[in-house]
């Protein structure tokens, strides 16, 4: 049964919830041997968690909400959209069976935010078996703009049609919550395939399979704000300045016959492939369930591209060895 995001409201919630609709949630995926080392840890058995999860997805209006709260239900989540969290503790009650619960709290509920989400969430954290995550949408105005005009829907906060002002209160209302988040996604510049495939691979990174997002990117068009780790390879020879490279990206071969092939890319590549060995199964044993690193270039189009590209191919047997995802994308190269 799909919910139909734009028209749910509480009473329809709660008489979903009475009916204590069964949901078979999916397998987070096997953890195997690390394959890195005899000493590495071992990650937890994702199938027998602990605890129970609510996440709580909140941010910007037009950064992905809606998109995020589809690919939770498909992960196996039992979801809400624009609950108030005075209601949270009764859901926890209500809902039955081993199913984590994803509800939405946004700017239509913006009266609701502030001490009475803390209150709410302080009495997640002590009920027993329970345990809370905050899951914060933005983007960046520009994006946020244009996908209200291609959508030509209202921003809720706007008045007299003022999109941009909408958004920049909006950022300043939630600013607070922000700050509370366990994770912050920006989902600035990507498309709607690339949205949908983020929020994919952030779901099943909730159910404790550990996601890696690897990110081609140039800093003349800013750092992404979402990384955990950055790493500068304009060290390396720039194919822009060959005028047979130039038109090409780091997806084509010359361009990646050309970076790939320099005494200090393969050293790099061999110590950022160690590292990430090396950290892998301990994220992992860690309970932490999304990394993302950032490689970045100048304009984002070639060196960085072939070295996310490499990487992926040097860590891909991660996949079958512990269970691990792995997200590529590339921001700026078509730009």
């Amino acid at each position: 049964m799909s919910l139909k995001y734009t028209e749910f409201r509480c009473k329809c919630a709660f008489a979903v919830l009475l009916s204590n609709r069964k949901m078979d949630s999916n397998s987070a995926g096997r953890r195997g041997d690390p394959g890195v080392s005899d000493t590495a840890p071992k990650a937890e058995n994702p199938q027998a968690p602990a605890k129970r999860r609510i996440v709580v997805i909140t941010g910007l209006s037009g950064a992905g909400k809606s998109n995020a709260l589809r690919a939770f239900e498909d992960a196996g989540y039992y979801c809400i959209d624009n609950l108030p969290p005075a209601m949270i503790p009764g859901v926890m009650d209500t809902v039955g069976g081993p199913e984590d619960v994803v509800v939405v709290m946004d700017i239509r509920g913006r009266r609701y935010f502030g001490e009475e989400l803390e209150r709410s969430l302080e009495s997640v954290g002590s009920e027993n078996g329970w345990e809370h995550r905050i899951l914060f949408i933005e983007s960046d105005d520009p994006s946020l703009v244009s996908r209200y005009k291609e959508s030509r829907r209202p921003h809720p906060a706007a008045r007299n049609g003022d999109v941009l002002e909408a958004i920049r209160s909006e950022r300043r209302d939630l600013a607070g919550l922000r700050e509370k988040a366990d994770l912050v996604v920006d989902t600035s510049g990507y498309s709607a395939l690339d949205v949908r495939l983020r929020f994919k691979k952030l779901a099943e990174s909730f159910s404790n399979r550990l996601t890696i997002s690897l990110i081609s990117f140039g800093f003349k068009h800013g750092a992404p704000l979402d990384v955990d780790t950055l790493l500068d390879v304009r060290f390396l020879p720039n194919p822009h300045y060959d005028p047979l490279l130039r038109p090409l990206t780091g997806l084509d071969a010359p361009v990646r016959d050309a970076v790939l092939g320099s005494d200090d890319c393969t050293e790099f590549l061999a110590k950022t492939s160690d590292l990430l060995s090396f950290l892998v199964p301990r994220y992992a044993a860690e309970g932490k369930t999304y990394f993302t690193l950032g490689i970045g270039c100048t304009g984002g189009r070639h060196r960085s591209v072939a070295i996310v590209e490499e990487l992926h191919r040097r860590l891909a047997p991660l996949t079958e060895e512990m269970g691990v995802d792995f997200f590529v994308r590339h921001r700026d190269f078509e730009r």
